[in-house]
């Protein structure tokens, strides 16, 4: 016996749709999600770190989107990941680099990444960003980009307890 002809499926496409675009205010909620999502995993790694990611409200997400430069990854409409940037001085600050958790360690998050790198303005003469000092997997991936954890003693960056910062010299 065959289904209803209102309960059948759409046919299956083989490639899904990407688009990655500049984030609007519309997409705020759906970034509080994806972030709390994303940042489960960095808690469960660094007990004991205070991690804004996990706390902020969606006021805070939203005041975000006007002060750094917020780029989304949509799939078949679905967000699927994010990053930021804000220049920093002569630096630019990479941040909030998130892939949905059933997602990753398919290259995303280094595509995001690399896409941030190159929204940096002229004149910036290093990225950096903040991760957790036991995030292991995110430091897999940044020295695999190019980036170097600062020692502890270089106060070029201020230090947040638990945490390491990455840099990495802007093309």
């Amino acid at each position: 016996m065959s289904p209803p002809s209102h309960l059948d499926a759409a046919p299956a496409r083989d490639t899904p749709t990407d688009e990655l675009r500049p984030a609007r205010s519309s997409d705020a909620g759906e970034l509080l999600v994806l972030q709390r999502a994303c940042w489960v995993a960095e808690a469960f790694d660094n007990p004991g770190v205070r991690i804004p990611a996990l706390h902020e409200s969606l006021a805070e997400v939203s005041a975000g989107l006007e002060q750094f430069e917020t780029w989304v990854l949509r799939r078949d409409g679905r967000l699927i990941g994010s990053v930021r940037g804000a220049r920093d001085g002569s630096d630019w600050e990479i941040g909030r680099l998130m892939v949905a958790p059933d997602l990753s360690g398919q290259g995303l998050g280094r595509m995001l990444l690399t896409h941030i790198e190159r929204q940096a303005p002229v004149g910036v003469r290093r990225h950096w960003l903040l991760t957790g000092e036991n995030s292991l997997r995110n430091h897999r991936l940044y020295r695999a980009a190019g980036y170097e954890a600062l020692p502890a003693e270089d106060e070029s960056l201020a230090r947040v307890p638990g945490t390491l910062r990455f840099v990495k010299p802007a093309n």
